[in-house]
């Protein structure tokens, strides 16, 4: 598995979005957190950027094996314990790490991650199913990764979505209240792909969560908003307990 690293400090698990890169997807993050004490690690997951082969696959439990692979990179980093920052599929994943192993899960940031689907989602994700459907820049930065490839990921990913809907579309709703670990919930009140219904499900699931709106947010808050976003995510991971 690739990951990016940077800095030396308290170990920072930084997990990406669907078919994302640790580099690509946390480009405003990786080197920000680590000039500020922390060991960023920011992999790609199985199946994306770097981290080919093998070819990815969306079985019924992908989130589930996400997460098992997560846990094993700190494992053999040597970091017993750990803080992650999520976004969209990685926010899924950090959030079922955190509810499966709390004694390895120090801090929790998710954003744009939703612990169930709906017919409305989607509704969406079909309408993007074509690639010609995407924004100019977001095909072109992906296309830039796996080139004539990308068709046919983003296919199987849609289809392993609609396969997680019509088994019931429970991704972890049932394991938030499992979740121990201090939790900021983030969310941009624009985002096209991700409902305000979600991040309040997330934060009213796991007992003592925080959560903070960007009003002129859209999914990637991090990435149009690093400041705002950064400032809150450094000061939540270094409060004192």
């Amino acid at each position: 598995m690739h990951f990016e690293q940077a800095g030396q400090g308290a170990p920072l698990l930084l997990i990406p979005g669907a078919l994302g890169t640790g580099a690509g997807d946390f480009s405003a993050q990786i080197d920000w957190f680590g000039a500020r004490r922390f060991d960023v690690i920011a992999p790609d997951p199985r199946g994306y950027g770097r981290s080919r082969p093998p070819q990815r696959d969306y079985p019924p439990d992908f989130y589930h094996r996400d997460a098992d692979d997560m846990l094993a990179l700190m494992t053999a980093l040597e970091h017993q314990r750990f803080a992650i920052i999520g976004w969209s599929d990685g926010a899924n994943i950090a959030t079922i790490m955190a509810a499966s192993h709390p004694d390895r899960v120090s801090r929790l940031v998710v954003f744009g991650g939703q612990s169930f689907l709906t017919a409305g989602e989607m509704a969406a994700l079909n309408h993007i199913r074509k690639i010609s459907a995407w924004s100019p820049r977001a095909a072109e930065a992906m296309r830039a990764i796996y080139g004539a490839e990308l068709d046919a990921l983003w296919d199987r990913y849609v289809t392993g979505q609609e396969a997680l809907f019509d088994a019931g579309g429970d991704l972890y709703a049932g394991l938030l209240g499992k979740v121990t670990s201090p939790t900021l919930v983030l969310h941009g009140a624009k985002d096209p792909l991700v409902p305000g219904l979600h991040p309040q499900a997330i934060h009213r699931g796991i007992a003592g969560s925080r959560l903070h709106i960007f009003a002129e947010g859209r999914h990637n808050i991090h990435q149009r908003h690093a400041e705002e976003f950064n400032a809150l995510a450094f000061a939540f991971l270094t409060r004192p307990d």
